[in-house]
């Protein structure tokens, strides 16, 4: 992965859109890859492999620019295009996700599982969560940065949130503002 520290803590979907930052990609290589999925293990059913392939990698970049495009037009009330939308239940179809049922002895227990090569696992773990952000009427409330060298997304909880971070742009703006006032005056 690069210098950059990947935005995490928004939406699943979000994050991973973020992989895209305005200085390059942080998904670049299958360890980049596996470095990101290390930092979302707690919130992804699929186990972190040892080894993360190309195919892994090409299977997670198309979900992730299928689910920025789609994003990017729904968050402004327009329509996504229907290739990204097929694109995504594509992926979702390549491993589709079953509840397993077991006896344990004492009752039944269900186990989520998924077929498939672990790089399309969590692919259609991600096209599931860009489905539902998707879906959510929350969905509009998502906001770009407003710093000027930032493309990151973020949900809005705040009406007042400008920043991806507060702590990495906002910072930066808030310096910036301090540095124009004290050098003009």
């Amino acid at each position: 992965m690069s210098d950059l520290v990947p935005l995490t803590g928004e939406p699943l979907a979000l994050d991973l859109v973020n992989t895209r930052p305005a200085a390059g990609d942080l998904l670049a290589t299958p360890a980049d890859l596996r470095a990101w999925w290390v930092l979302e293990a707690d919130r992804l059913a699929e186990a972190v492999p040892r080894e993360v392939t190309d195919a892994d990698l090409a299977a997670v970049r198309a979900v992730r620019d299928h689910a920025a495009r789609a994003l990017d037009r729904v968050r402004r009330a327009d329509p996504p295009s229907a290739a990204d939308l097929a694109a995504l239940n594509e992926a979702q179809r390549a491993a589709p996700a079953i509840d397993e049922l077991a006896w344990d002895g004492s009752a039944v227990a269900v186990t989520r599982r998924r077929e498939g090569s672990p790089g399309r696992r969590l692919a259609a773990c991600l096209a599931e969560a860009a489905a539902a952000l998707l879906a959510d009427p929350a969905v509009t409330a998502i906001r770009e940065c407003e710093a000027d060298d930032c493309v990151m997304l973020f949900l809005a909880a705040h009406p007042r949130r400008r920043w991806c971070s507060a702590s990495r742009c906002g910072n930066r703006v808030r310096v910036a503002r301090h540095y124009q006032r004290h050098r003009a005056g």
